[in-house]
């Protein structure tokens, strides 16, 4: 059974930091793409970023390009978010996901998701 679980997140002042984390179990994923999505109150899911298999390839939403970071350990099967200087409409749940086929902005083309964390930023 694959899982996804992820950790990290919380809630932060703006201009804060945090740092998610997703382990994969169940299946390697290191031939395929990671990434995040979240999804703020109110409204659909949306591409964060990507990596690709890798590691040397990302992609991020015009809205946190400069701020997040994603990265990958294959051995681990691992995919962190690390975000930075972070502002109140950052405020959403994150998730983690594998294995696109696709266009990774879109999320029905990722296979595989983790549990979703919350992460909040007070003004």
């Amino acid at each position: 059974q694959v899982q996804l679980v992820q950790s990290g997140g919380g809630s932060v002042q703006d201009g804060g930091s945090l740092t998610l984390s997703c382990a994969a179990s169940g299946r390697p994923f290191s031939t395929n793409p990671m990434g995040w999505f979240r999804q703020p109150p109110g409204k659909e899911r949306e591409f964060v970023a990507t990596i690709d298999w890798s590691g040397s390839i990302t992609d991020y939403a015009d809205s946190v390009k400069g701020r997040f970071t994603i990265s990958r350990d294959r051995r681990k099967n691992t995919v962190a978010l690390q975000m930075k200087s972070l502002k109140p409409e950052d405020t959403a749940v994150y998730y983690c996901n594998a294995d696109s086929s696709g266009d990774y902005r879109v999320s029905s083309s990722w296979r595989y998701w983790g549990q979703g964390t919350q992460v909040t930023v007070s003004s």
